[in-house]
């Protein structure tokens, strides 16, 4: 799991660093440049981020800000290490994303456990994205399937109401494949043109009740 590690004094992330790499199979990802750090988030999906609040140019809460605004960053933990304890900066910091605090000086033993504990929600987080993902991929296959085999029985009854009539018989294909040409010339939605094509073998489904003395009677 990658941890970036964001604050402008070369000895914190010295200190930072250490403690992240005795998490287990956590790799610290350690930056003094907000802006640099912002540009490696870009391109990739971090497990967990610890940001200084005190930062030139680009402090804790502006981070967190830029941070969040990129795409499939919305839940990734922050983890906020600042030594101003001013109520108003951690509304300003809880509004705009940050997930916890940290006071300086602070307890090395605290940070970890906090850390571990923000990086088992966003595990599980992610867990449960790709059950919801692999969820939707069994749907999406299984309602193909019940398509497939609605499609199937609907090409059954319309061969059966047109083997009662040898006088259509096999138009049924045909006669399907036009009327959805016929709705796609007209700009009908894609969804409408595929139901009528799946729809119109049934055109004739009322000759399976009719009787063969009406339904064969000689023209005249």
């Amino acid at each position: 799991m990658d941890i970036v590690i964001v604050d402008d004094a070369p000895i914190a992330i010295a200190l930072l660093k250490k403690l992240v790499a005795q998490l287990p199979d956590c790799r610290p990802v350690p930056y003094t440049c907000a802006a640099e750090a912002l540009a490696w988030c870009e391109g990739h999906d971090p497990d967990l981020v610890i940001v200084d609040y005190m930062m030139p140019e680009i402090d804790g809460i502006e981070f967190a800000r830029r941070f969040r605004a990129m795409p499939d960053k919305g839940d990734t933990p922050i983890l906020m290490v600042t030594a101003e304890s001013d109520r108003e900066i951690r509304h300003r910091a809880l509004a705009t994303g940050i997930n916890d605090f940290l006071v300086k000086p602070f307890d090395q033993l605290e940070l970890q456990a906090r850390a571990r504990n923000m990086l088992a929600l966003c595990q599980s987080q992610k867990k449960l994205a790709s059950r919801a993902l692999l969820l939707a991929d069994e749907v999406a296959k299984a309602t193909v399937e019940i398509v497939a085999r609605e499609h199937e029985t609907l090409l059954c009854l319309g061969r059966a109401a047109e083997h009662r009539d040898p006088e259509t018989h096999e138009h049924i294909m045909r006669m399907s494949n036009y009327s959805r040409l016929i709705a796609q010339r007209l700009g009908l939605p894609h969804h409408e043109c595929e139901l009528l094509l799946r729809a119109s073998p049934l055109h004739d489904i009322g000759k399976i009740g009719t009787p063969d003395h009406i339904l064969l009677k000689p023209a005249g």
